[in-house]
């Protein structure tokens, strides 16, 4: 769901973490998109160790994920 939101976005944009759970929630036909966070940051871990995406917090890079963070398209 992280990279279908990002490829429909421009170069350098970015998705929050939540808008991931919440249209993952909405394609679960399921309300509360906060239970599918911890899924979402568990996946988030995998693709940033696998290169897929990045992470950044007001425009500043973030080797890993703590904290508030945004996602971006990986180097690869």
């Amino acid at each position: 769901m992280t990279l279908g939101l990002l490829a429909r976005r421009a170069p350098g944009a970015t998705v929050c973490p939540s808008e991931v759970a919440r249209a993952i929630a909405t394609a679960a036909g399921r309300p509360d998109w906060r239970g599918e966070m911890a899924g979402v940051h568990a996946a988030v871990d995998g693709m940033l160790a696998d290169g897929l995406v990045r992470l950044s917090w007001k425009g500043a890079a973030k080797a890993v994920r703590e904290g508030p963070y945004r996602i971006g398209r990986g180097a690869t």
